[in-house]
């Protein structure tokens, strides 16, 4: 079995992620900054560095409601160790929670205009990623967070243009407003970023275990046992 890499090497003792001992980086750089390094493989402009910790803040934590959130304290409940419960929580995520980010910067990052996006989808009847919450009708704070402070740091490009143009016409379409959601807004930063579309499970998976982490050790700091449902809770055809 043979594997090829350009990401890390280690000689003489010494460790380096794309060419740089980590060590320096240890010393000279941010997480973040390290994310540039490993994702993209160059170096953030400071407004970069900006635009993606608040990405990352945004997707940290958004209620115990969340499948990726409330999943892994039921496997912490039911007397799993720390990586277990978080990779329940990972296993939590869908297209529909969390994978979204992906599906939605493939669908940003296609050659089309919004017009054919929203008619493509509207003639197969699929789900639009990125748009739309069960929660927030009108407007995802989250999403015109990121929108604000990517205009702050100069970042919005076409991608977020993109973004606002298809929720403007999926609303003369249909009548009705689907906002850009969290998903649609962190898929929107992360091309902007320059990042492969591809990296977008891992853009939510990566901040968002902090808030498992969270959620598991309160599991176990209350010494809960394992939950279950009620009768009453489960409808039967």
């Amino acid at each position: 079995m043979q594997f090829k890499t350009n990401i890390s090497v280690t000689k003489n003792g010494r460790h380096f992620v794309r060419g740089h001992d980590v060590v320096e980086l240890i010393n000279e750089h941010t997480l973040v900054e390290t994310i540039f390094l490993l994702w993209r493989g160059s170096w953030p402009r400071l407004e970069e560095v900006k635009l993606l910790e608040a990405m990352l803040v945004a997707a940290v934590e958004n209620g115990l409601e969340a499948p990726s959130l409330y999943v892994p304290r039921v496997s912490a409940s039911a007397g799993n160790n720390m990586h277990t419960a978080l990779a329940a929580g990972i296993l939590a995520i869908g297209e529909r929670h969390g994978g979204a980010v992906e599906a939605a910067a493939m669908m940003l990052s296609q050659p089309k205009s919004a017009a054919d996006m929203v008619a493509e989808f509207m003639r197969d009847k699929k789900y639009l990623p990125g748009f739309g919450h069960k929660i927030y009708k009108d407007e995802d704070p989250r999403a015109t967070a990121l929108q604000t402070k990517a205009a702050q740091c100069g970042l919005v490009g076409k991608f977020f243009t993109l973004a606002k143009e298809i929720e403007t016409k999926v609303e003369l379409t249909k009548g009705k407003k689907i906002p850009l959601n969290i998903d649609g807004a962190l898929a929107a930063g992360m091309l902007e970023l320059h990042f492969d579309p591809r990296l977008g499970k891992a853009l939510f998976i990566l901040p968002r275990l902090i808030g498992m982490a969270a959620h598991v050790l309160e599991e176990y700091q209350q010494g809960n046992s394992y939950y279950r449902l009620e009768a009453n809770e489960i409808k039967h055809d």
